[in-house]
């Protein structure tokens, strides 16, 4: 099984192994999925700027004639050359195509598949994984190490410093999606070019919350058994256009933390260091609502909320035209159920 983790992903990244040319980017970090593909498929041309080099397939179309993968993979470039393939993994199935390409000797020609949150029975991820000739790499949400290191990265690139309590409130603002992170700190850079150094009033000033915090009412609300909240606020959401899968995700996130979060206040912890500690941290402004939700939810119903939560982030990519639906449904059943007890 080849499904890299931690130290083994960064030393495959930064020089890919010939003899696994199939490699399978997923997770619920889109923005970590786009910045990973990018790389490898720069590296696995002659030229980027070259349309030929480069072949960009749709999963779903693949789905119903998984072979055309295995022709084009197979294609030998007119005038010669490295060739690279993308394929964006859609709702439908094409892992018999990534079979038998696994089992075909690839020359010159890489092949990086990008897809969403992928169970471990996912016949795509099981595919990638089991095969000897590919690569599965998980990506997601930054941790704090993460976030340090990309903060260091963007600040030693503009030659500039920052403040303890500016990279405080920074790490605090950043996550979640690390192109939008990796936007917010250029952002930042390009406003304290020429400054020597980042304070908070820099990232105050410019930073907005790379998190989602826009989504954050919603999810609070759903937790905190305010089903009218949830209504205006997904309401509010729908009209600027906001993805639906996005706000599940979100919430898909934010049980999580709260199922780890209420095993540690089960085992004694009392909630408000539960709540101050640990990361991600939460933002001040969410505090008082995660309180509540710790206070409404066992241990067990949240760990049945995240399977709930799960199943609607599959169903909205099922059935994308009612993914609003499906999603508004799924949070204002938590909100309704909320004050039980038990």
């Amino acid at each position: 099984m080849v499904a890299l983790r931690g130290r083994e992903i960064d030393a495959y990244l930064a020089r890919p192994d010939a003899g696994r040319p199939i490699i399978l980017l997923y997770g619920p970090d889109a923005g970590l999925v786009r910045e990973r593909a990018d790389a490898l498929l720069a590296s696995a041309v002659d030229d980027p700027s070259d349309p030929f080099s480069l072949v960009k397939l749709d999963g779903d179309e693949l789905a119903a004639e998984p072979s055309r993968l295995v022709d084009e993979a197979m294609t030998v470039p007119l005038f010669g050359g490295r060739r690279a393939i993308r394929v964006r993994a859609g709702a439908r199935n094409f892992a018999s195509g990534v079979d038998t390409l696994a089992e075909m000797q690839l020359k010159d020609c890489r092949v990086v598949i990008e897809a969403g949150e992928l169970r471990p029975e996912s016949p795509l991820r099981k595919s990638c994984e089991r095969a000897k000739t590919a690569v599965a790499i998980g990506c997601y949400p930054d941790t704090e190490r993460d976030l340090a290191k990309l903060i260091d990265d963007e600040l030693r690139q503009a030659n500039l410093r920052i403040a303890p309590d500016a990279r405080a409130t920074l790490t605090d603002l950043l996550g979640g999606d690390r192109q939008a992170s990796r936007n917010e700190l250029r952002k930042l850079t390009l406003y304290a070019h020429g400054q020597g150094e980042v304070t908070i009033d820099h990232v105050k000033a410019v930073v907005s919350d790379a998190s989602d915090l826009t989504l954050d009412p919603i999810v609070d609300g759903a937790f905190a058994g305010r089903p009218e909240l949830v209504e205006t606020e997904f309401a509010k959401a729908m009209v600027a256009g906001t993805y639906p899968g996005l706000i599940i995700s979100a919430a898909l996130r934010h049980a999580t933390w709260l199922h780890k979060s209420a095993l540690a206040v089960a085992e004694g912890t009392p909630a408000s260091a539960v709540i101050d500690g640990g990361f991600p941290r939460l933002h001040f402004s969410r505090k008082p609502a995660a309180e509540t939700a710790l206070r409404n939810f066992s241990p067990a119903r949240l760990l049945a909320i995240v399977d709930q939560l799960g199943t609607a982030a599959l169903d909205t990519r099922k059935q994308p035209s009612l993914a609003a639906a499906i999603a508004q449904r799924t949070l204002l059943s938590i909100a309704v159920n909320a004050k039980r007890r038990g």
